[in-house]
């Protein structure tokens, strides 16, 4: 396969040798699911059994000796769809699978899979259907709404996966599973296969023991279209005269991350990324200026942005939480917006047919270099001020905390910034090489944190796994912790507690945003339950972090580390606050005159 798909398995992570050649190793359905799982890299396939997928896990778990494929279980459906959207983004972009029972399990994690549509991830979501002969039989069956039609959870997944296959018949069984998997690969969207329950374990010719690898056809360019908008682009940057660059989060499914940096080294133009790309860029380059979020941009970066008389926006995102309530001062008259395959120059010419990463690549090559706004940016720039020290007994501010996770992190480092106030502080934290960096910004779904930190840490071995986590959000899906544990996970966990949902006080207050405070680290305990290793402590000053941070980047470094960091409901960003008010706004504009 075409290693540019991103979904290769790491050599780290290569299957076991095989068994003797006496075992057994039929060519069963199941097992050719498990072989294809493992040709793309998924080989943790996060599940929760039911009566109908019964079948198919243990298939899938005859093939683990030979494919490497194993069955992560999980505490609830949700939680098993979000860790394989972990798994994915670990992987880069690859393949993240999860299997689950019939509709209730299913519709339990249609919320993760929209979730993985919206960020364009290949999630493969596994469910056991019905039994073959109760298709067309008038039957009613339980985990359904009580009615003989059996199409209710495939309606709802139409609308979230790019491909739909129901498995009933062993005839085309093999065609719809290589086809489902390989739109995946192609669409970089989430894909739906339902596999009837009586058929996992029976032999079929078609399932061959060592399936054809998949080919997938390249996409190509249109080369005339390609020319024109190389060369309407670059005459437009060209006449510039303080041009910028500014990554956006579509670089990632469009292969276009090295080709970016490759445009920035030949131009010269200032770097930045939108918020929702944050990680795609190196920030280590010598002339990235940081997030432009308009109101809330790091310092100097907006006034860069705004200022300038063209940019170049590659894969971006307007929407209402990017745009911070529709709020950036922007010209479409200045832009080009380079889409995964179309370029848009101000108000036109369009140009379709264009892959960003063959445009990108084909600019760089007919830039002048302009360093003019990025000679601005040197001369408005003022150093970050460092928090003022804590005293004695002082109780722990944000900013404190956050300066201590930027100390923590490396090129060994990956964030997991969760929905809410996290999303504004990780913001700020200056990534070394090679350190991940997640986040959802476009679904923004509350708890997502807790399943993709599980995900990502077991596909990315060589990272540990910083999460960031707001008490309000973690106790939506908080039980997945104890699959961390199951699993030997020694990521840390960062639960800041402020007493509620603060980014939704920000947004609108009321009563309805004070949760029920939990003894986070006794929860914790009792899903230690003795098993595995696990370090947990309750900080509530600057003195009880470094203790705690001493001990998980030391003694504890292989454990599980859940500190629950106390702060006071109050101690919000600046930038959320700002945020806030201006989504609000938005939210708030009267209905249009009839």
């Amino acid at each position: 396969m075409d290693t540019t798909i991103g979904s290769v398995p790491a050599a780290t992570d290569a299957a076991p040798p095989a068994p003797p050649a006496s075992a057994p190793r039929e060519a069963t359905l199941g097992r050719h699911l498990a072989r294809r799982l493992a040709e793309v890299g998924a080989r943790d396939v996060f599940a929760v059994p039911g009566d109908f997928n019964l079948t198919l896990l243990d298939e899938l778990e005859a093939e683990s000796g030979f494919t490497g494929v194993r069955l992560v279980g999980c505490c609830n459906e949700l939680n098993a769809a979000y860790a394989a959207d972990g798994y994915a983004r670990a992987r880069g972009g690859g393949v993240g699978a999860c299997a689950v029972t019939f509709t209730v399990g299913g519709l339990s994690a249609i919320n993760a899979v929209a979730g993985a549509f919206s960020e364009n991830l290949p999630v493969v979501c596994i469910v056991g259907g019905p039994n073959s002969n109760d298709y067309g039989s008038n039957r009613i069956l339980h985990h359904t709404i009580g009615l003989p039609d059996f199409t209710q959870e495939l309606r709802c997944f139409q609308n979230v996966t790019c491909y739909q296959a129901v498995v009933n018949n062993l005839e085309d069984a093999h065609e719809q599973i290589d086809t489902a998997i390989s739109t995946a690969i192609k669409e970089s969207k989430p894909v739906y296969i339902s596999i009837s329950c009586n058929l996992p374990s029976i032999p079929h010719p078609t399932f061959s023991r060592h399936p054809v690898p998949f080919f997938l056809s390249p996409r190509l360019s249109n080369q005339m279209n390609l020319e024109a908008a190389v060369e309407a682009a670059a005459a437009f940057l060209n006449k510039a005269v303080k041009p910028v660059l500014i990554g956006g989060p579509k670089m990632r499914v469009s292969k276009a991350c090295k080709a970016f940096v490759e445009l920035a080294d030949a131009c010269g133009y200032p770097v930045a990324v939108m918020p929702s790309a944050k990680g795609l860029v190196p920030e280590h380059h010598s002339r990235f200026i940081g997030t432009y979020w308009g109101a809330v941009s790091t310092p100097f970066c907006a006034e860069i942005v705004e200022s300038a008389d063209a940019y170049l926006f590659a894969g971006p995102i307007f929407n209402d939480y990017s745009s911070v309530g529709y709020s950036l001062l922007l010209k479409k008259e200045k832009a080009i917006i380079v889409q995964p395959e179309r370029v848009v120059i101000g108000h036109g010419p369009a140009f379709g047919c264009v892959l960003m990463k063959d445009f990108l690549h084909a600019l760089a090559t007919r830039l002048k270099k302009n360093t003019a706004a990025y000679e601005n940016y040197c001369r408005i720039y003022v150093p970050p001020g460092e928090p003022h020290p804590s005293e004695p007994g002082e109780p722990l501010r944000v900013n404190i905390l956050f300066k201590h996770i930027q100390a923590m992190l490396s090129s060994n480092s990956a964030i997991i910034a969760e929905t809410g106030d996290s999303w504004f502080n990780c913001q700020k934290l200056k990534l070394p090489e090679g350190c991940g960096y997640e986040f959802q910004m476009q679904y923004g779904s509350i708890g997502w944190s807790v399943g993709a930190t599980l995900g990502y840490a077991q596909a990315a071995k060589d990272k540990r796994v910083i999460a960031c986590i707001g008490d309000g959000s973690f106790q939506v899906t908080a039980q997945e912790v104890s699959t961390m544990l199951r699993w030997g996970q020694n990521s840390i966990i960062f639960l800041i507690n402020n007493g509620g949902y603060t980014i939704e006080v920000e947004i609108h207050d009321g009563p309805y945003n004070v949760i029920k405070n939990w003894n986070y680290t006794g929860l914790m305990e009792a899903f230690h339950n003795g098993e595995g290793k696990c370090y947990t402590v309750k900080v509530r000053t600057e003195e009880d972090l470094k203790e705690a941070l001493k001990a998980a980047l030391g003694p504890k470094k292989d454990c599980l580390c859940f500190i629950e960091v106390i702060v006071h409901k109050d101690d919000t960003s600046k930038e959320l606050l700002e945020w806030g008010s201006r989504v609000s706004a938005a939210n708030s504009r009267p209905p249009n005159p009839q």
